[in-house]
C-alpha cells in the first residue's frame, strides 16, 4: 500500500509551478529527445522531430481539454465555463490530445515536405516516453482514483479507502512501453512497426484499466476512452497486417 501524498503547486523564489503542468511539459520534452535519438540513428533529420513537437504539444493539450469537456463532463463545464482555461488543475483526455495532434502533425510533417509516415513512426516511438514522465504528473495530484483494492501499489486516500490509482499504472504502464520500444529499436524495424506497437498496447492496456475508474462517465457501461480504444487497436492491427505484406521497409 501507498501512503496518499498530493503535491499540486511549489515555488522557487517567487515563481509557483502547478506540478501537474510541470510533468506534462516535461514529458513533451522526454518523448522528443527520444525521438530524435530514433531519427538520427535512422539518418532522419532531428530537427524536424524539434520542430514538430512543439505544434503536437499545442494541439495535444487543445485537444486534450476539448476531448476531456466534450466527452467526460459537458454538463459541468456547460455551467462553469471558464473552469474550461484551468488546465493546470488536470482534465485533459489523451484520445483527444491524439485525434487533433495527429492532424496537425500530418499537416505539418506533409508542409515540410518529409515521409509523413517515417516520421509519423518516430513520433509513436517517443510517445511513451513523454506519456511515462507526464502521468506521474496525474498520479501527483491523483485525477484518476479507481477502485477499491488491496493490491500493494493501492493508494490509502484521505477517506481511508485504499484504492488503485489510474495516473500511477499509467506511468508505469507507458514506462514499460517505452522498455520494449527502446529494446526493438535495437535493430532495424519496417516503417510502421511502433505506431502499430504503441497502437495495440495502448489500446488493450487503456481499455482494460478503465475497468478500475470510479469517476469516469459512462456510455452503455464504458468509458469514451475505452471506445477510442477499441478503434485505436483496429488501427494498431491495420498496420500490423499492411506491414507484413511488406508495403515498406527501412
Amino acid at each position: 500500500m501507498i501512503p496518499y501524498f498530493s503535491t499540486t503547486i511549489f515555488s522557487i523564489g517567487p515563481l509557483t509551478l502547478h506540478v501537474w503542468g510541470l510533468f506534462v511539459a516535461l514529458g513533451f520534452v522526454a518523448g522528443s529527445a527520444a525521438g530524435c535519438w530514433l531519427a538520427k540513428r535512422r539518418g532522419d533529420d532531428p530537427a524536424v522531430i524539434i520542430d514538430v513537437t512543439m505544434w503536437l504539444a499545442i494541439a495535444g493539450m487543445v485537444g486534450g481539454r476539448l476531448g476531456h469537456v466534450l466527452f467526460y463532463d459537458p454538463a459541468y463545464y456547460w455551467a462553469h465555463p471558464v473552469e474550461i482555461f484551468e488546465i493546470w488543475k488536470g482534465g485533459l483526455s489523451v484520445y483527444g490530445g491524439i485525434i487533433l495532434a495527429s492532424i496537425v502533425g500530418v499537416l505539418y510533417l506533409r508542409h515540410r515536405k518529409v515521409d509523413v509516415f517515417r516520421y509519423a513512426d518516430v513520433i509513436a516511438f517517443g510517445l511513451p516516453f513523454g506519456k511515462w514522465i507526464g502521468r506521474i504528473g496525474c498520479f501527483l495530484i491523483h485525477d484518476h482514483p479507481g477502485t477499491a483494492t488491496d493490491f500493494i501499489l493501492g493508494v490509502q486516500y484521505p477517506d481511508g479507502v485504499v484504492r488503485h490509482d489510474l495516473g500511477l499504472y499509467l506511468s508505469i504502464n507507458a514506462c514499460i512501453l517505452a522498455i520494449v520500444m527502446f529494446w526493438l529499436s535495437r535493430k532495424e524495424r519496417p516503417v510502421g512497426t511502433y505506431l502499430a506497437i504503441f497502437a495495440l498496447w495502448y489500446g488493450v492496456t487503456r481499455f482494460g484499466l478503465d475497468f478500475l475508474r470510479v469517476i469516469d462517465v459512462r456510455y452503455f457501461g464504458l468509458t469514451p476512452g475505452q471506445y477510442f480504444s477499441i478503434v485505436l487497436f483496429g488501427i494498431g492491427a491495420f498496420f500490423i497486417m499492411w506491414i507484413k505484406r511488406g508495403a515498406r521497409n527501412l
